[in-house]
């Protein structure tokens, strides 16, 4: 159960970052580009700069510029948002892949980089059940765990979240009562980068503490099939993300019993990325006006 969460929290944190997007009107394919560029710069940043923190905002920096770059294509170039964000992610995974070996070279990230910190729940029985899943959890899957209720309040509950959802669902009526299409869904697009970074931090410089060329492995397509699992809300998503994280935390357990159970559960999230992308579970009914440029008349 501990090994589900640390899996499934860098989907989280993309989860959430695409949902917010998408919600908008903006498809964003470009989670798993943003994801290798936090992971990435987030390491950097840790070694360049001494500490993890100043490395966790190097990366939601890095991600929010990425993010930008998809906004500015999507929103005023209206580009078609697949094949833009398909580029973001070649982008990324070139840009990354050069100068990891421009920079560390054959030698890989040092060893000593500091890492985001865990946090120590002392007061849980030790060798409880609670204990074990909950006792010694790093820091950014609490941060997760807190941001998916409080995604939640923000999409339904507050101003900010009825105008993502309005221009997502009709951008022209949004427009017409003086909502501003555009800088709500630039902040939108933005935010989802800086989320998305996140998760790609916590995996470089929060969980493994390196980074390697494409270490993200296809986990913001992951993330993006968890949104429409989830029907575009923080808590259905969330749960996808368990879900997927779950089968990935199973396969490191079942070599122990079954080397060809193992393979099978770890090709299950891609499995269930394939169906949720092609619609056959659940035939989600995404945001109206998602994936659709809007031109101001």
């Amino acid at each position: 159960m501990a090994s589900t969460f640390r899996f499934a929290t860098p989907l989280i944190f993309a989860a959430l970052g695409g949902m917010f997007s998408e919600r908008s009107g903006v498809t964003n394919i470009g989670l798993e580009g943003m994801m290798l560029i936090g992971a990435f710069f987030g390491i950097l940043g840790a070694d360049k700069f001494g500490t993890w923190w100043l490395g966790l905002l190097t990366a939601i920096a890095a991600g929010a510029v990425t993010a930008l770059l998809h906004a500015v294509l999507s929103i005023h170039l209206r580009a078609d948002q697949i094949i833009g964000g398909t580029a973001i992610n070649f982008l990324a995974l070139g840009l990354t892949g050069y100068l990891y070996i421009d920079i560390y070279g054959a030698q890989g990230t040092p060893t000593d980089i500091p890492g985001i910190p865990s946090v120590n729940l002392g007061f849980l029985d030790s060798g409880s059940f609670f204990d074990v899943v909950f006792g010694d959890l790093n820091l950014m899957i609490w941060v997760a765990i807190i941001l998916v209720p409080l995604s939640w309040v923000v999409l339904f509950k507050t101003p900010i979240g009825l105008r993502i959802r309005a221009v997502g669902e009709h951008p022209k009526a949004a427009d017409t009562v003086g909502i501003s299409v555009y800088g709500i869904r630039y902040g939108a697009v933005v935010l989802s980068g800086m989320l998305a970074a996140c998760g790609g931090a916590y995996l470089s410089i929060g969980f493994l503490n390196s980074f390697n060329e494409n270490m993200t492995a296809g986990r913001g397509f992951i993330a993006l099939a968890a949104v429409i699992f989830g029907n575009w809300r923080p808590f259905g998503a969330a749960a996808a993300c368990l879900l997927f994280g779950f089968s990935s935390a199973l396969a490191k357990r079942l070599p122990e019993y079954s080397e060809s159970a193992a393979v099978l559960f770890q090709a299950l999230p891609y499995v269930l990325t394939l169906i949720a992308v092609a619609g056959v579970v659940g035939r989600s009914i995404p945001p109206a006006a998602v994936g659709r440029p809007y031109k101001k008349s």
